[in-house]
């Protein structure tokens, strides 16, 4: 009974779970590694943490003799995130997910399944019961906004000496809980226009 209400939701069979060559990366995981990161996954779909850093954790695993890359980490994050979503939007009780990931293909190994079921066991109600549980997983989240003022000496915007310019540098979380970082340069109009699209934000945030 709980395989068949594993594979439907709203009376429609679920596609399969194709975890792909991430199930052989998450075999190179410790199992007390991999719990810790299903906690920090957990965690950012509770709204408790902005993000998983999965640099400031792939230095750790390294440290720990784990030989693993950042991207291959982020993927790991995707999966598990992903997994985690769909088990809350469709109440999946940890027994039904954990039937539906030994099913799936490219087959996880049998500590990492134990380390999500019980994660789920124990934390997994309290995401499926939200009422933003069918949001999850939807949209990311800025974490850290930073700028700062320079000077340019020639660039394809801004040919002339002395020339000054904006930099912008911006921290996000994906829908996965990924963090990651970006920065780019703006020319002083370019700026000009970025904060006047933010003012008129502000002021139609003050009539709500």
């Amino acid at each position: 009974m709980a395989a068949a209400a594993a594979g439907m939701v709203l009376g429609r069979p679920l596609a399969p779970w194709d975890l792909g060559s991430t199930a052989e990366i998450i075999k190179t995981i410790p199992q007390d590694l991999f719990a810790e990161l299903c906690e920090h996954i957990i965690q950012h779909l509770r709204c408790q943490i902005s993000g998983v850093n999965t640099v400031e954790l792939c230095q750790r695993f390294q440290t720990a003799g784990i030989g693993i890359s950042a991207s291959d980490l982020a993927k790991v994050v995707n999966v598990v995130s992903s997994v985690f979503s769909i088990a809350a939007k469709n109440k999946l009780s940890s027994e039904e997910l954990s039937t539906r990931l030994g099913t799936a293909a490219g087959a996880l190994p049998k500590q990492a399944l134990q380390v999500i079921r019980h994660v789920w066991n124990e934390q997994g109600s309290s995401i499926a019961g939200s009422e933003d549980a069918n949001n999850i997983g939807m949209v990311g989240q800025l974490i850290d906004f930073q700028w700062k003022l320079g000077m340019a000496v020639g660039s394809d915007s801004c040919r002339s000496l002395k020339c000054p310019y904006v930099t912008m540098a911006v921290k996000v979380a994906d829908a996965s809980g990924r963090v990651t970082s970006k920065s780019f340069e703006m020319t002083i109009p370019q700026f000009q226009n970025f904060y006047s699209q933010f003012k008129e934000m502000a002021s139609v945030l003050e009539t709500v």
